[in-house]
This record gives C-alpha cells, structure tokens and sequence, in this order.
C-alpha cells in the first residue's frame, strides 16, 4: 500500500458517499462475547458457534467455533476452501497427524474429509472459521449423513435467537 505523499494531510477522510447499493458492514465489539451466553448458538451438547457473517450471495459463513468438553465431533468433507484460527486450546484431525493450537492458522483444501478432535486435557477450544461452500457429513466410508450451508445456519441462529429472547430477526445483524 503506497504512503500518503507529503502534501497531502492523511487523516482526512474520503470525500465522497459510500457506493449506493453497497451493504452495511459488521462490526462485533466483543466477538467473543464470553459475558452473553445468548450469542452462541448451541449446536450439539458441549458445541456451539457464535456467528460472525452469514454471506447468502456468496454462500459461506464465518464463526467462533467453541467445544467445551473434549470429545469428537462429526466427520465432514468440504468441497471448498476453509480456513480456520485458533483463539483458544487445541484440536487435531484423525485423518493428520498436525495438531491446531492457540495462535495457530488451518487451510483446509477444496475435497479434504476429516474428524475433529478436542483432546481429553482441554476444558475449552474455540476457534474462528471461514467455511465456504457446505459441510458434507459422511460416514467412515463417505456416505452422506447430513449437510450444513449458510442458510442452515441462518435457521439455527433464528431459531436461537427467538429462544434466548433476542428475537428471530436478530440473526440479520450478521447476514450480507
């Protein structure tokens, strides 16, 4: 990114409106949110997720991913990218034989099939993912259990939402 030339004073800012169409951004104070239990949508016991963006026009969604038990959870396949960031603990994939942890970056490729696993010593694990495209549930042997996709997640948060009082249309905070 070039500098800002001399003669020029760099804490103006742009002059001009927004582009008419383009969408309002999000900004999450405290994304993880760890005073307001309402903000994370439980998605299995001791799994839950805490939306970020809910992107409908390009199909994929970005979350806390927080497991508070150790223990494994679904094996899925993606056919596109993810990329994940460990904010807190660690977690590994019986398929590799790498472990995630605190601090640590994941790319997923397009096609990888795998089972995550929070180990037996950690109390906690929460991880901020990028998943673009769906979540393929599979069996050992590949055979379709279920799905995930934004819109997916969109009705989890709505039915969340409307339970834990916030209301159904809350969820509209986080979708673009």
């Amino acid at each position: 990114m070039p500098l800002v030339s001399e003669d020029e004073n760099p804490r103006v800012p742009y002059k001009h409106p927004m582009p008419q169409d383009a969408l309002p951004e999000i900004v999450i104070p405290d994304a993880l949110a760890e005073d307001d239990p309402r903000m994370w949508v439980q998605q299995a016991e001791h799994v839950f997720f805490r939306p970020l963006c809910l992107n409908v026009s390009q199909g994929y969604w970005m979350n806390l991913l927080k497991v508070t038990k150790s223990g494994v959870l679904s094996r899925h396949r993606h056919p596109n990218a993810v990329h994940g960031f460990v904010l807190k603990g660690r977690w590994h994939y019986l398929e590799h034989d790498w472990e995630a942890r605190a601090g640590g970056y994941v790319f997923e490729p397009p096609g990888e099939t795998h089972t995550l696993v929070v180990p037996d010593d950690v109390d906690e694990m929460i991880t901020y993912f990028q998943v673009n495209g769906v979540m393929y549930y599979v069996d050992p042997d590949g055979n379709h259990l279920g799905y995930e996709d934004v819109f997916t997640k969109i009705d989890m948060c709505r039915a969340h939402f409307e339970k834990v009082g916030l209301g159904a249309d809350y969820v509209k905070t986080f979708i673009r």
